[in-house]
């Protein structure tokens, strides 16, 4: 964490690992090189380059939707083809068994681009429902995109053979467009393409390497990893990470799914799904009634097990269970629509009102309406694979810059070093979150603690961060025109700390209560340095851990900073509130103040238990009263600057300073006789109070 004074916004442009390239996604936000045309691959060399490379489909044990037919839950609307949501997922179940899922189906969907040997063969999978972590809807549509170099120009069948094709690139879908997707550069030509699908959400991790039925993010010793996307420099704990969603239990990290509702009841009830049960649904061992239904974060979610293995009837795996249909899409292209009531979910805001945002995906569309289903080079998000592709053919457009806002989650927990407490620390978070741009409220699921969202407009948004068990954090962030400085950073250096729900206290602040146009909020706590930063855009909210002493600093138009002292009560739930809000000397004075006597009084309270056992208390009160003193210049400089006296209060907190000082002193004295935690928490205050006793001196207003 950092401790600096900075409070300014938080439009923190940094670089992007590997060729330059400054976004984590496709082409769509930005105006990049446009594709070439893209026309379908006749009948026989698309089956031919379909069956040389179906993928073998990894899923879940507790898996319950498997990828099927759509065409027997069609129906006829108002003249046209539709497949209604009510009739996939109940007549998916009705025909269900335990060991057989009904209809096992992949379609294909095979385009070449003119002038070019580049041509792209598409699986799609489709579910009768996706049920994830708070992003559940009705039919699901998965792709893999096989990007091959047939030998030949497009359309010459003597040349463009499908045995001879070279993969030259696999994406394959995440679930959402905001989410950059696993992707991997220059395939084994020798290996089958295989999918790992997410649990519920079908969402498709790669694997390209020995273990086929494990997603590794990470090379591990001669091991490929199983995607090529870039990682992000920019945050030093995860400098390393490929950005790409894969599959979060099956890397160490919890994810709470919730149970689907429609009209205020669990979706199994309703009366158009007779044949659904709450059994038919992701297990109950990995949901969660709401997140805000629990006091901290789930410990004993189970991990990832390999169930079914699907494989293409061509093939000959004996780990397989279950061969699939491979069917053109063409066969399904009469069907106008995927439909279904929208399933939305309450996304808790922590702003003073407690604004409720609804955030969903509702149902997904027919492939055949996706500019991806005609262009598969609009579904590649990471730009140096882009990149790569347009340097080999001349028919892909060069990469554009897109805007993103990324954060790396921890989660806030008491300090052992600090009195008990007065003093939080920061670790890595295990459990997935959620993140979510108001101004775009479609929500993205975290991987390894990670909230990127991309193809975000240029301007002010407010992002926030929700999960099982914590406290929701919402801040501003700064999105800039130009996005080829990388991406904008949210919380302190990228990094937002999460709290507990049994811990979460909120600290409030209105800035229409302030006597200056305040613009920036700050919070830091005595042992883990600057936790929140960021723009302020009206009354906002903050939550902190309780086990914490913070200092909370606001900043105004003319760059005057005031600041105040925070000491949440454990024992109480109440909110802390910043009253009247000012910038200036005085509240700089009044802060010193507080900090003082604080420190005081706790060096006082350890002088009387060292009395009370016979030691010798010398030093720890030559301490408290260097601190006493500080405490009453500080009331001294505040009444002079209330009173408007600039040339007194300047003096005395040129008597602040010397008192400090003296303070250090003293506290080098008596460091062996006080505890090691207060020791500790003096000497992170005394810095606290030197910096803030500078701002003092040197702020123009009163």
């Amino acid at each position: 964490m950092s401790g600096g004074d900075s409070l300014s916004r938080r439009t923190l442009l940094q670089t992007v690992a590997g060729a330059g390239a400054a976004s984590l996604a496709g082409c769509s936000a930005l105006e990049g090189e446009p594709d070439g045309t893209a026309t379908p691959v006749d009948g026989d060399r698309a089956r031919a380059l379909a069956e040389r490379f179906a993928p073998t489909l990894y899923f879940d044990r507790r898996e319950p939707w498997f990828p099927t037919d759509p065409r027997p839950y069609a129906s006829e609307r108002d003249g046209e083809t539709i497949v209604d949501g009510f009739d996939a997922f109940d007549g998916y179940h009705e025909r269900a068994t335990a060991d057989a899922p009904p209809d096992p189906t992949v379609f294909y969907h095979a385009v070449e681009y003119a002038d070019s040997p580049l041509a792209v063969v598409q699986f799609w999978c489709y579910s009768a429902f996706d049920q994830f972590t708070t992003n559940f809807h009705w039919h699901d549509w998965e792709v893999l995109h096989v990007f091959v170099d047939t030998g030949g120009a497009a359309g010459d069948s003597e040349t463009a053979d499908a045995s001879a094709a070279d993969p030259q690139l696999y994406v394959a879908s995440s679930h959402s467009r905001k989410v950059p997707n696993n992707e991997f550069l220059d395939p084994d030509p020798e290996m089958v393409p295989r999918i790992l699908s997410e649990l519920g959400s079908h969402s498709s991790a790669l694997s390209v390497n020995d273990v086929p039925d494990r997603f590794s993010r990470l090379p591990e010793g001669d091991r490929l990893a199983d995607i090529t996307n870039s990682a992000i420099e920019t945050i030093e704990d995860i400098a390393e990470i490929p950005v790409a969603y894969g599959l979060p239990r099956d890397e160490g990290s919890r994810l709470p799914y919730l149970v689907p509702e429609y009209e205020g009841a669990p979706l199994y009830e309703h009366d158009r799904l007779p044949s659904v049960s709450h059994e038919d649904l992701v297990p109950e061992a990995l949901t969660v009634r709401s997140f805000d239904s629990l006091a901290a974060p789930p410990s004993s979610l189970p991990t990832r097990e390999t169930g079914l293995v699907f494989q293409h009837a061509g093939r000959d795996d004996p780990d397989a269970d279950i061969e699939y249909d491979l069917v053109p899409t063409s066969e399904l292209e009469h069907i106008a629509d995927f439909t279904g009531p929208q399933l939305s979910f309450e996304f808790a805001v922590p702003s003073v009102a407690e604004d409720a945002v609804a955030g969903h995906i509702t149902t997904t569309g027919a492939p055949w309406d996706q500019p991806r289903y005609e262009n598969p080079a609009a579904d590649v998000t990471e730009p140096n694979h882009r990149a790569a592709l347009a340097e080999r053919y001349d028919a892909i457009g060069a990469p554009a810059a897109v805007r993103t806002v990324v954060a790396s989650l921890s989660e806030a927990v008491s300090n052992d070093d600090a009195p008990d407490g007065e003093g939080v620390t920061t670790e890595d978070t295990a459990v997935e979150s959620v993140a979510l741009l108001e101004s775009d409220p479609e929500a993205v699921p975290t991987f390894s603690g990670l909230a990127v969202v991309r193809d975000v407009p240029a301007g002010e948004h407010r992002l926030t961060v929700n999960g099982a068990g914590v406290a929701p954090h919402s801040e501003t962030v700064s999105v800039p025109e130009a996005a080829d400085g990388g991406p904008t950073l949210a919380g302190v250096e990228g990094e937002i700390p999460l709290v507990p729900r049994e811990n979460a206290r909120k600290l409030e602040v209105d800035p229409r209560d302030a006597d200056s146009d305040l613009t920036d909020l700050a919070v830091e706590d005595d042992f883990a340095g600057r936790l929140y930063d960021a723009p302020l855009s009206g009354p906002d909210a903050v939550y902190v851990h309780a086990g914490g002493a913070y200092t909370a600093a606001v900043r105004d138009s003319d760059d005057e900073i005031g600041a105040y002292r925070v000491n949440p009560d454990p024992a109480a739930d109440a909110a802390a509130r910043i009253d009247d809000p000012r910038t200036g000397k005085a509240s700089l004075a009044s802060f010193l103040a507080d900090i003082a006597e604080e420190t005081r009084a706790a060096v006082a309270a350890q002088a009387a238990e060292t009395t009370d056992s016979g030691g010798s208390t010398n030093a720890i009160t030559g301490l408290e009263r260097a601190l006493g003193a500080v405490v009453e210049a500080a009331r001294r400089a505040t009444e002079r600057a209330e009173s408007g006296d600039r040339a007194n209060a300047d003096r005395q907190l040129q008597a602040v300073a010397d008192r400090l000082q003296r303070v250090a002193t003293r506290l080098d004295e008596a460091s062996d006789d006080l505890s090691d935690p207060l020791s500790r928490a003096a000497e992170k205050r005394l810095e606290q109070a030197n910096r803030r006793t500078e701002q003092a001196r040197n702020a123009d207003k009163l």
